[in-house]
């Protein structure tokens, strides 16, 4: 997904140099407005910014007919340094968990924290990649959003989907919003993307592994795999939500993010000390 122009960024707050900012990168198929909740939220002065991935809200489009998450994290790195960012906490909620460890492999220095919420480090199975090239497929023939419209309802907890029935329009606008072109992209490249496991092992920093109790597609065991390769993981399972607990509890995620910055914090002061 290489592009030659720096992605759309969602500056929510600045903050003072002495404090890491926050990066967010947003879920499938969604863009950055879906962290508006959180980012308001998170604790204490640090910069809070998130980034419309390639294809997706306000960014451009990918540069090339092969996608790959490797383009989005180069993508990222450049339209972190474009912003004056060189090094923070990188938080990603499932699509943007993935782009977040492609990010970790790829650019290691830029991640101070590693924030995985939602999300697996390990590579589709043949049964869920092809169901994720059907669908790009689907949404490249119609043109249209409407092969993913029902994810809507399906990424939100039974929970949520019960009593806030509100989150499934909120959803659904988002997703209406996005092209069919960038959508498509985005499922060809998550279903190219390899495991990741191996990246997890070799960080040693402060990460933050969050998930929740209802999620179906990336359930607790998945975020129990993550923090089994961390060496200082902290896991936080949120309870009554699903897949999108950004959306579903941003009070709980924003408090998860603060507290895994400020040991991000702690870390690079001791490694400069």
């Amino acid at each position: 997904m290489t592009t030659t122009t720096p992605l759309n960024v969602l500056t929510y707050r600045t903050g003072p140099a002495d404090l890491l900012p926050v990066v967010l990168l947003h879920a499938f198929p969604l863009d950055a407005r879906m962290w508006d909740d959180v980012a308001l939220l998170v604790p204490g002065p640090r910069a809070v910014l998130a980034v419309d991935l390639p294809g997706l809200g306000g960014s451009p489009g990918p540069g090339t007919t092969a996608p790959s998450l490797d383009d989005a994290a180069d993508a990222v790195a450049q339209t972190l340094t474009a912003v004056g960012v060189e090094r923070a906490v990188v938080v990603g909620l499932s699509m943007g968990g993935y782009v977040a460890l492609a990010l970790l492999d790829r650019h290691p220095d830029r991640v101070a924290g590693l924030g995985l919420l939602d999300t697996r480090s390990t590579a589709d199975d043949e049964a869920a990649r092809e169901n994720r090239l059907r669908v790009a497929a689907e949404l490249e023939s119609s043109g249209t959003v409407d092969a993913v419209r029902p994810m809507a309802t399906a990424l939100l907890g039974e929970t949520s989907r019960a009593l806030r029935p509100e989150l499934a329009d909120r959803v659904g606008a988002l997703i209406a919003q996005q092209t069919a072109a960038g959508v498509a992209l985005s499922q060809r490249a998550m279903a190219a993307r390899p495991d990741r496991t191996a990246v997890l092992r070799r960080f040693m920093g402060p990460a933050l592994v969050l998930v929740g109790d209802e999620d179906v597609a990336a359930p607790v065991a998945a975020a129990e795999h993550m923090v089994e390769a961390l060496a200082a993981p902290h896991l936080v399972v949120v309870p009554h939500a699903g897949h999108l607990t950004a959306i579903e509890d941003p009070a709980a995620v924003a408090e998860a993010i603060g507290e895994l910055a400020a040991r991000a914090d702690i870390d690079g002061r001791r490694v400069r000390g």
